[in-house]
């Protein structure tokens, strides 16, 4: 019994094998071979055709003889009067060095006032432009007290 089940086994091993042989057989079978070929650079100039867009028919509608409604604004200025020109005025004051710098920033915190720094090689220079010079002059008696010489001037454009 034992002889005959040793050839069983051989037989059941051997028709799986077999099994396993066919059936990779079938499945591979089914492919197409892949031919390589060296990759060549083309180089062409695709030209293509321009695309109706829908902006187009717009474009048409006068010649067939009727337009969209569209808004129309009409605005007219009168250029012929003067604009009053008000005086504007500059506090400039020289900063030697920024122990100053940090005192006037201070105070035009508190003068609620807006400044240009202005720094080339002689130095820095801050200026300040405003409309009222009453706000100026009393900003430059309280820089005295932190040693700032400031000046007020008329402030003239550069054209």
């Amino acid at each position: 019994m034992q002889k005959n089940l040793k050839w069983l086994a051989l037989l059941i091993a051997v028709g799986v094998a077999v099994f396993v042989v066919f059936f990779l057989i079938s499945i591979n079978f089914n492919e197409t071979s892949i031919s390589l070929t060296p990759l060549e650079h083309k180089s062409e100039v695709v030209i293509k055709e321009p695309k109706n867009n829908w902006l187009d028919s717009f474009s048409k509608t006068e010649r067939l003889g009727y337009f969209y409604p569209v808004n129309e604004v009409l605005i007219q200025v009168d250029l012929s009067e003067k604009v009053a020109s008000q005086t504007i005025y500059k506090l400039s004051a020289p900063i030697v060095d920024p122990y100053q710098l940090f005192c006037l920033k201070e105070e035009l915190k508190q003068h609620q006032l807006k400044y240009f720094l202005k720094k080339d090689k002689s130095g820095a220079e801050l200026l300040i432009y405003s409309k009222k010079r009453d706000k100026l002059d009393s900003l430059v008696e309280v820089l005295k007290n932190y040693q700032i010489s400031a000046t007020v001037g008329l402030y003239k454009e550069d054209t």
